[in-house]
Parts: structure tokens; C-alpha cells; sequence
């Protein structure tokens, strides 16, 4: 029969670090006191959105290339289907933003968006 040596429960000795946790919270808070006190301005959230748009668009675009030139190594390797289909998906990718963007102007609701495509 085996016997079971009970273990002791180790004390901790690490510092309890909710002190600096607190300091670090009202640092914190403190901090965002001042930036609640000044004016909204739309323009500049605008501008940041417009700006955060244009780098998904940059991401997008090249995305949609690479589909498009995968799905021609495919047509070459043999593989028709899984071509076509990532050619028309790089097509779509890559041009979602230039339509959206149709859109916004055939609707003419761009005067007051955040969406555009940026000077190329």
C-alpha cells in the first residue's frame, strides 16, 4: 500500500502587486480626464476614419492582385475551376473600394462620409 504524503501548501512570498495596479488605473484615469474636457470635433474623426479606410483599401487591393495572378498560375497549372474563381474573387477584392465609393457619389451622400479612395 502506498502512503500518501500530504503536501503543504507553499507560502507565497510574491509581493501582492494590486498596489501598482491601482497607481498604474488612476494614472490612467487622471490622464483621460483632461482629453474628455476639449471639444469633439467630427472632422477629425473624419479624417482618422478616412485615413484607417485608405490603409484597409491599400491592404485590399494588394490582396486582390495576388488572388488574381494566383488564380492565373492555377489556369496554368491546370486547375480551371479554382482559377476562375480566384481571379473573379481577386477582381472583387481589389475593387470593392473603388464601388463602394461609386456608390457614395451616385447616392450623393459623399459630401458627409468618411468613405473615399484617395488621390492615386
Amino acid at each position: 500500500m502506498k502512503i500518501i504524503k500530504h503536501i503543504k501548501p507553499i507560502s507565497l512570498k510574491i509581493r501582492s502587486r494590486l498596489p501598482s495596479l491601482l497607481m498604474a488605473a488612476a494614472i490612467l484615469a487622471l490622464n483621460t480626464l483632461s482629453a474628455s474636457a476639449q471639444a469633439f470635433n467630427s472632422t477629425e474623426l473624419k479624417t482618422g476614419i478616412s485615413n484607417s479606410l485608405a490603409v484597409i483599401m491599400m491592404f485590399g487591393f494588394v490582396l486582390g492582385i495576388s488572388c488574381v495572378i494566383y488564380g492565373g498560375f492555377a489556369i496554368r497549372r491546370g486547375d480551371v475551376d479554382q482559377g476562375k474563381m480566384s481571379i473573379i474573387g481577386g477582381a472583387i477584392i481589389a475593387a470593392a473600394p473603388a464601388v463602394i465609393f461609386a456608390f457614395f457619389k451616385i447616392f450623393g451622400i459623399e459630401g458627409n462620409s468618411s468613405v473615399g479612395i484617395g488621390n492615386f
